[in-house]
C-alpha cells in the first residue's frame, strides 16, 4: 500500500483579508515532491485557507493512489485537532469544510500530525506564492513554485565546468553542483521570504530550547512546542514557562561516524559498495585512534553497528577496542554501489559518461551507469534500516560506523531537507554527527562534521 505525507497550510493578509493555500504531497522514504497544490481563493480567514489547503492536499494524494495511507502533517493546531476527533467544530464555516476534508478519503487511510510552522515552509511558500499570483490578479501556476529554481539549478549544476573531484570518497556530488544548487537555492529563499513578509499572518512560533549538553548526551524530554491556539474554538494560550509538551523519556541517538581514511580519499574517487573494498589507509588508522579517544572521554556510546564493508569494519572495531563493546555488522549502513563510475574521479565520469552524470545530478532517481544504486533507492534501504536500529535501540546511544551518502540521507531526513541537499553537505573522514529521534516521531540533528577530535 503507498504512504504519502501531505502538508498544507493556507493564510490570510488581513484575516479575513486576501487569501491563499498551499499544499505538497511527499514521498515519506525519499522526501520526493510528487505533487503541489497553490490557489489564490479571494477574501477568507485564516483557517478557511488552511482547510481549503488541507483539501488540495488531499485530493491530490487520492489522485496518485486512492488506497494510499496519508500523513497530513500542519501548523494549524484547529484543523489537526478538530480533524482528529479531540476539538468539536462549532464555527459554521469550518463544518462544511472539515466535512468535505473527511469524505475525500477512508478515515482510517489518514493521519494527523501538528508540526511546527518552520517545519512546514515548502507549503507556506506555496500559499505565499498563491496570494502573490492574486495581487497581481493571476492564479497560482506549477511553473511559479521555487521548488522549481531547485530543479532548474540541478540542471545547471550538470552543465557546469568539471570540478577538481567529488567531496570525499563517496562522491555525492561536486563543488560545481553545489555552488549552482546554492544559488538557485538562495533565489528561492529570497522569493520566499518576500512572500512570507508581505503574507506574515500570525506570529512564528517560539523556537525550542538549544541542546545544551555534550553532543551525544540527549536531554531528558522531548523539546516539543505546543501551537499557539487558534482563532475561534482553540482553549487559551498556556501560562509562561508551561508551553512544552509532556516528557517523552530519553530519545534513541544515532551517532553517525564516517570511516577513516583509505588510499582513495584524498583522491577524491568515487568508492562505492561495489569497488574494490579498500582498507583503512595509515592516515585513516589514526584518525579511527583519534575518535576511539574522544569517543571514549564521552563515554555515552552504548552499541556499535558497522557498515560490511572493510573500512568502516575496521574504524568500529578501532573504537570497539577502545571502549570494551563488540561490532555488530549491518547491511542496510553499506555505501551507494556507484557501478561503472567505481574508483574513478568525478572529472572522468564527466569526461567518460556526460549524458549518465548529468542525469545522475538532475534526479535522485537516476543510477550511475552499469546498474548502480539511486540515491531513491539508496533512501529507502537506508530509512528501513533506521526504522529497524531505532526499534531494537529505544532510548539508547548507537554509533553506526558507515559511509558518506549513507550519513547524509539520515541527516537530510531528521531535517525534512530536500533530496538534492546531498549536494550541499561536505563530511570530512572520520567525522562525527548525531541525530536524536524522539518518541513523537520528531527529530532533531545535534551536530554535523565534528572533526574536533582529530585536532
Amino acid at each position: 500500500m503507498p504512504r504519502f505525507v501531505v502538508e498544507a497550510d493556507g493564510g490570510s493578509r488581513g484575516n479575513p483579508g486576501p487569501a491563499g493555500y498551499g499544499a505538497v504531497v511527499l514521498d515519506p522514504a525519499t522526501g520526493e515532491t510528487l505533487a503541489e497544490r497553490a490557489e489564490y481563493i479571494g477574501v477568507a480567514t485564516n483557517n478557511v485557507a488552511e482547510y481549503k489547503g488541507l483539501i488540495a492536499g488531499l485530493k491530490a494524494a487520492r489522485e496518485l493512489a486512492a488506497d494510499a495511507q496519508v500523513q497530513v502533517r500542519m501548523d494549524s493546531k484547529l484543523v489537526v485537532e478538530q480533524m482528529s476527533g479531540r476539538w468539536k467544530i462549532k464555527h459554521p464555516d469550518m463544518k462544511p469544510l472539515a466535512a468535505e476534508a473527511a469524505a475525500i478519503l477512508p478515515r482510517a487511510q489518514v493521519t494527523y500530525e501538528w508540526i511546527p510552522r518552520e517545519r512546514n515552509k515548502h507549503a507556506d511558500r506555496l500559499a505565499n506564492e498563491a496570494m502573490d499570483a492574486g495581487r497581481h490578479g493571476r492564479q497560482w501556476e506549477p511553473s511559479a513554485s521555487t521548488a522549481a529554481l531547485d530543479r532548474s539549478a540541478a540542471r545547471s549544476a550538470a552543465a557546469a565546468p568539471a570540478p577538481s573531484g567529488p567531496p570525499g570518497d563517496a562522491a555525492a556530488g561536486a563543488a560545481a553542483a553545489r555552488a549552482a544548487l546554492a544559488t538557485g537555492r538562495a533565489a528561492a529563499a529570497s522569493t520566499a521570504a518576500t512572500g512570507s513578509a508581505a503574507g506574515a499572518r500570525r506570529p512564528a512560533e517560539a523556537p525550542g530550547p538549544a541542546a545544551d549538553g555534550a553532543l551525544f548526551e540527549a536531554p531528558a524530554g522531548a523539546a516539543t512546542l505546543v501551537a499557539e491556539p487558534a482563532a475561534q474554538e482553540a482553549p487559551q494560550p498556556p501560562v509562561a514557562g508551561q508551553g512544552w509538551g509532556p516528557d517523552m523519556g530519553a530519545p534513541a541517538t544515532l551517532v553517525l561516524l564516517r570511516h577513516g581514511e583509505t588510499a582513495l580519499t584524498p583522491q577524491k574517487r568515487f568508492s562505492g559498495s561495489g569497488g574494490t573494498d579498500p582498507e583503512l589507509s595509515p592516515a585513516g588508522r589514526r584518525q579511527a585512534s583519534a575518535v576511539a579517544e574522544a569517543l571514549a572521554a564521552r563515554g555515552t556510546v552504548e552499541t556499535i553497528v558497522s557498515s560490511p564493508l572493510r573500512r568502516c569494519r575496521e574504524t568500529a572495531q578501532a573504537v570497539a577496542d577502545r571502549l570494551g563493546l563488540t561490532v555488530t555488522v549491518e547491511e542496510g549502513l553499506r555505501e551507494v554501489d556507484f557501478g561503472a563510475w567505481e574508483g574513478l574521479t568525478f572529472a572522468e565520469v564527466q569526461e567518460r559518461f556526460p549524458d549518465d552524470l548529468q542525469a545522475w545530478l538532475d534526479s535522485p532517481k537516476a543510477s550511475p551507469t552499469g546498474g548502480g544504486e539511486s540515491f531513491t533507492a539508496a533512501t529507502r534501504r537506508i530509512s528501513a534500516t533506521r526504522d529497524r536500529l531505532l526499534a531494537a535501540h529505544a532510548g539508547r546511544t548507537v554509533l553506526l560506523v558507515t559511509h558518506v551518502t549513507p550519513v547524509k540521507i539520515l541527516v537530510r531526513l531528521a531535517l525534512g531537507a530536500p533530496p538534492e541537499s546531498l549536494f550541499r553537505m561536505e563530511l570530512s573522514a572520520a567525522s562525527l554527527s548525531a541525530v536524536a529521534y524522539y518518541a513523537d516521531g520528531n527529530a532533531s540533528v545535534r551536530l554535523l562534521n565534528d572533526t574536533s577530535h582529530l585536532r
